[in-house]
């Protein structure tokens, strides 16, 4: 009998494969990415971390045993530090000042997202909101090793690689999926099938994103 895990990436293993193959990853593999398409990304993704570790913090304090909510903890900080970095080093060096980064505006799709998490840790069960955090981390992973093994030396965007294939991020990784093993096992197939809705959800949301930063999507009004 397979675990949530291996059942969700086997239903998203087709969405995963139009996440890896679109412009926005294969060109940032590339390094050929162009430096306002990643400034756009750079931008949103600042936004959406501060609702993850929101999302990640709300989590902690809904879990069930102290394992789960050090997990969750530990990830909301490193949510916080991954977006600090970002406006103490990589929006400076393409150009951003902290006075151009608080005036963004969230594009349609970075706020669905967001929204998307912040309600889940309002209104669903842990189990409902640890599938829905998963995907975040899941398919970063899986892209920065990808990534990884694909760049050239001198790629421009080196340091965003390295955040996302280190180990360190990895392990970080295994214990969301060991934990939403774990609550999955432990539930009902009524929860179970909410936590599936849920990590499949978030996945749609993760192309989305990668796209519209590729478009620099706007609101159409």
């Amino acid at each position: 009998m397979n675990s949530f895990s291996q059942d969700a990436w086997q239903t998203i293993a087709p969405l995963y494969g139009k996440i890896a193959a679109l412009p926005f990853n294969r060109e940032l593999a590339e390094g050929s990415l162009s430096a306002e398409r990643f400034r756009f990304y750079i931008l949103q993704d600042s936004l959406y971390l501060a609702g993850y570790a929101r999302a990640l913090s709300l989590a902690a304090a809904r879990a069930p045993d102290a394992e789960a909510a050090a997990i969750f903890t530990r990830s909301a900080q490193g949510a916080i530090e991954v977006e600090q970095a970002l406006h103490a080093g990589v929006l400076a060096r393409f150009g951003v000042g902290p006075e151009a980064a608080m005036q963004t505006e969230p594009s349609p799709s970075c706020f669905a997202y967001t929204n998307f998490l912040l309600a889940a840790a309002q209104k669903d069960s842990f189990e409902v909101l640890a599938a829905a955090i998963l995907p975040c981390f899941w398919i970063y992973w899986e892209i920065g090793c990808q990534i990884s093994a694909a760049a050239q030396p001198g790629n421009p965007y080196a340091d965003w690689i390295s955040t996302y294939s280190d180990p360190a991020f990895g392990e970080a990784t295994k214990a969301v999926i060991d934990l939403c093993d774990r609550a999955a096992a432990a539930a009902g197939p009524v929860t179970c099938d909410r936590m599936m809705t849920a990590f499949v959800q978030s996945s749609r949301y993760e192309w989305m994103f990668w796209d519209s930063a590729y478009r620099r999507e706007s609101w159409p009004v």
